[in-house]
């Protein structure tokens, strides 16, 4: 966000004079003016990166005069190493082919070494025929929020000391939790939107593909690590993938924007499951390894190919790290299909990877899950985990099944766990359409169907 505490003074309630003095003199700012001193960073850039103009106020940021700025240095430059690199592989390239990005969480670095984490936005301003003439950027200062969320903590803390002090404190402090109240709920209300575009509103109409997704997050005021996506290579090929970040908040949040980037990116770059998984790990582990500060996650990633002879449709996946996938058959069998050799991804500069092939047929579902499911606490104390074999007989239970009809069943089975679902929990199925009276082979797609949000889920 900007920084804040710069706004001028409000005129005394009831004076005329005084409003249409403070008016007059709003208007009489320049724009040089109102851009030098903006409470946020503003830059213009050539469509090489060169910095073209930058406000006096990201200058302070970064300790740096105008003279070794302007001209002499790329936007990139301005990056710490992660962000450089993120830079080049998806932030650019997305804002060339998109024209604007909005709210990227990125740091910079100052003249001292220090580190300020900050929001960017993009846009491409083009000529009157279209072509790309520069790029504008707004730079918002993070950090405010931290010490934003602290102030809150610490006035309902001094609310709660005055409450027992006296009834005049008492009032005090219940003034002080409605602002409060409001302020969560605000914040709730944003990181409802922010989880929202971690991850896709629908998922795509695929020819020769029955798809069912749901999410779960467990709090209402943490942002979930989970994520997933399913998105077209070319004419008969579509990438699908699933995982889990380490962590809650807001780190959790950027950590899962990189990766979902970075396995989009890698894909359309080589769509093996193996070395879209390797680049992951690469960037990951380059990203934060430097830092002392390792984040990493577990995550299966596969490419599908439906529309084969007779219906079937044909997986390539592998895993790192990530629980097994699960296949429901059409003759009443559920299997896992396991991924040997997969590691955490991001933990080790370098990580083995493996594939694994399999083949569905007309009414086969192969279901993808992350570890909120099995992890869920069961029995009278709630000391049991659920586990892989539970949820195998569920699934043997339920084969033959469409995957929408997987995904339901595996709702009801959430919710059933009540305060024992303490994490978050995603469900990814993919299924051959069974050949059914009425229904031609390989139609089985729901176009664009929408996400299942089910009590609490985002």
């Amino acid at each position: 966000m900007c920084r804040t505490g710069e706004e001028a003074e409000p005129p005394k309630a009831g004076s005329i004079a005084g409003t249409d003095a403070a008016f007059t003199a709003l208007l009489e700012d320049s724009a040089e003016e109102l851009y030098e001193a903006a409470p946020c960073g503003y830059l213009s850039t050539l469509m090489d990166g060169t910095i073209a103009k930058a406000n006096a106020r990201l200058l302070g940021w970064l300790g740096l005069d105008r003279e070794s700025v302007v001209g002499r240095k790329r936007f990139a430059d301005l990056l710490t190493v992660g962000g450089k690199l993120y830079h080049e592989t998806h932030f650019a390239p997305l804002l060339r082919m998109q024209g604007e990005l909005h709210g990227i969480a990125l740091e910079i670095k100052a003249a001292d070494g220090a580190r300020l984490p900050v929001l960017i936005s993009s846009q491409i301003k083009y000529s009157s025929e279209g072509e790309p003439l520069l790029i504008r950027t707004t730079v918002f200062d993070a950090s405010d929020r931290r010490a934003y969320e602290e102030e809150l903590l610490r006035r309902s803390q001094e609310a709660q000391r005055a409450r027992a002090e006296a009834e005049q404190a008492r009032q005090e402090a219940e003034k002080a939790r409605l602002r409060a109240e409001a302020d969560r709920k605000r914040l709730a209300d944003a990181l409802t939107v922010l989880q929202q575009s971690l991850v896709p509103t629908s998922l795509p109409d695929v020819p020769g593909l029955e798809t069912a997704v749901h999410y779960h997050t467990a709090s209402d005021d943490q942002l979930g690590g989970d994520f997933y996506d399913l998105f077209p290579l070319d004419a008969a090929r579509w990438a699908f993938f699933l995982g889990d970040v380490c962590g809650k908040g807001p780190q959790a949040a950027a950590l899962t924007s990189l990766t979902r980037y970075t396995l989009r990116a890698a894909a359309h770059h080589d769509p093996e499951p193996v070395s879209a998984l390797t680049t992951l790990n690469t960037v990951l582990h380059e990203r934060y390894g430097a830092d002392g500060d390792p984040r990493y996650c577990t995550v299966i990633f596969g490419i599908v190919e439906p529309g084969l002879e007779d219906g079937q449709v044909a997986l390539r996946l592998a895993s790192g790290g990530h629980p097994p996938a699960l296949v429901l058959r059409s003759d009443g069998r559920a299997e896992f299909l396991r991924t040997p050799g997969g590691m955490l991804v991001g933990a080790l500069p370098a990580a083995p990877f493996s594939t694994a092939h399999t083949v569905l047929a007309p009414g086969d579902t192969l279901l993808l899950y992350t570890d909120g499911l099995t992890e869920a606490r069961t029995g009278p104390t709630r000391k049991d985990l659920y586990g892989e074999d539970a949820l195998q007989v569920f699934a043997a239970a339920l084969a033959p099944a469409a995957p929408q009809d997987v995904v339901d069943s595996l709702i009801a089975l959430l919710n059933g766990f009540g305060a024992g679902l303490d994490d978050d929990t995603a469900l990814l199925a993919l299924g051959a359409p069974a050949n059914r009276p009425g229904i031609p082979p390989g139609d089985g797609g729901v176009a664009m169907r929408p996400l299942y949000i089910a009590a609490r889920d985002v």
